[in-house]
């Protein structure tokens, strides 16, 4: 995760196992294995690497791995990594990798194209994940790994600053042209109206928006030189040239959510990692999100999202599939999600999500219904951050010019 400060902040979103009493055989007579598993050694065990360093975090993961293994009579050991991805490939490379361990969208097909992970989603097909969070972690047309939980952006508003501003519920903008206007009007000598992120992990958003974006949707084609996705470029050069928008190193800020937080921003657009970022540093701002207002083509958000991936080389992967299962109800996803900070990943919680969230920070699930994954085509990363450098030389590039450049580029790794 980036500092972007989305994944960064999402590392805090830890998703854990429960005693939920499954069906598995006990400690002395391993797991019954299919062609493709591999069978359980008795006193193996699970290795299970997260990412996250929280102490609070690790010990309530290890707990309900402790439950889970009352019930199975399979240990589970819950590790942090220092660095996700070079122990990953070190583990790959010396065969010895983790069995569970979690993996951003971004990275999943980096990972499943060069065969470090057991395709097991196709034995989940019962669970109803999200459609956005399938899309996330499908690889070739298969479901590689279930989506632990995630987070969507929405739009973060200071409370106080609003009603200081005359603005009411009925203003909350919902199009391009109500953004503009309520942001011009909290916008002040000391105030930005709007804070956005200068990547595509935000402005990503204005291009879905106007109906187009990076890629199509099987990151087979470059599709950002459309018209659509330029327009969506174009309405943030727009903010950004009128005065009452900034991205956060124009206003001091390390992100959005600072900006937001130290009083620089009135508006900002984040995902729900804000809430406790702001519950930690931030504790007596009052804020609400609403959705992101819709553009020509209607509503559009982006999802930030990572799974419980379990590796090829496993020579637990029965037991690693049960243990990844036994988080899959709708009490659990709910308690789990209302502990980190995250929404979760599977349809039949959201109502009982719904009735444990402040109305103030609903906003974010709606945005599950239309939210679009981040470019994870194998060999794009150096094409999105250079796309992540033309876009913070807004607004002075045209957004043609970030288009064609980009496009061009991705051309080169996915081919014409």
């Amino acid at each position: 995760m980036t500092k972007n400060t989305s994944r960064s902040r999402r590392l805090a979103a830890v998703v854990g196992a429960t005693a939920l009493g499954l069906a598995l055989a006990g400690c002395g007579q391993g797991f019954s294995s299919g062609d493709e598993t591999s069978s359980g050694d008795a006193g193996g065990g699970l290795n299970v690497l997260v990412a996250t360093g929280d102490q609070d975090s690790l010990k309530a993961l290890q707990d309900l791995g402790d439950a889970w293994t009352e019930k199975s009579g399979v240990s589970v050991d819950v590790q942090p990594a220092s660095d996700m991805n070079q122990q990953l490939s070190q583990g790959f490379a010396a065969g010895n990798p983790p069995d569970v361990f979690w993996v951003d969208a971004s990275l999943l097909p980096t990972y499943a194209s060069a065969g470090n992970l057991w395709a097991y989603g196709d034995q989940m097909s019962d669970i109803d994940f999200y459609p956005a969070l399938i899309d996330s972690f499908t690889y070739d047309g298969q479901l590689y790994c279930a989506p632990k939980d995630f987070s969507n952006l929405g739009l973060v508003i200071n409370t106080d600053m609003w009603a200081a501003a005359g603005l009411t519920d009925a203003d909350i903008p919902t199009t391009w042209e109500q953004l503009e206007s309520v942001a011009q009007k909290l916008t002040t000598d000391s105030v930005k109206g709007l804070v956005i992120g200068d990547t595509r992990d935000r402005v990503g958003a204005f291009m879905k928006q106007a109906g187009g974006w990076i890629t199509n949707a099987d990151q087979t084609e470059m599709t950002i030189d459309s018209p659509e996705a330029i327009a969506g470029i174009a309405e943030v050069q727009k903010l950004l040239e009128s005065g009452a928008a900034a991205f956060p190193k124009q206003v001091d800020s390390g992100w959005g959510g600072e900006a937001i937080g130290t009083g620089k921003a009135a508006m900002t657009i984040e995902g729900n990692w804000f809430k406790s970022a702001a519950g930690a540093d931030y504790p007596d701002l009052k804020w609400r999100v609403a959705e992101l207002p819709a553009g020509p083509a209607g509503k559009g958000t982006l999802t930030f999202t990572q799974c419980w991936a379990i590796a090829d080389a496993s020579k637990n992967k029965d037991a690693a599939l049960e243990f990844v299962k036994s988080m899959y109800t709708p009490e659990i996803q709910v308690d789990l999600a209302n502990r980190f900070g995250v929404m979760p990943s599977i349809e039949s919680a959201r109502e009982q999500y719904i009735a444990t969230v402040p109305e103030a920070e609903q906003a974010w699930l709606a945005g599950a219904d239309y939210a679009q994954g981040p470019v994870s085509a194998v060999g794009m990363d150096p094409v999105m951050k250079d796309l992540d450098t033309l876009i913070q030389q807004l607004p002075g590039i045209s957004p043609e010019e970030i288009a064609q450049q980009t496009q061009a580029n991705g051309e080169a790794v996915l081919g014409g």
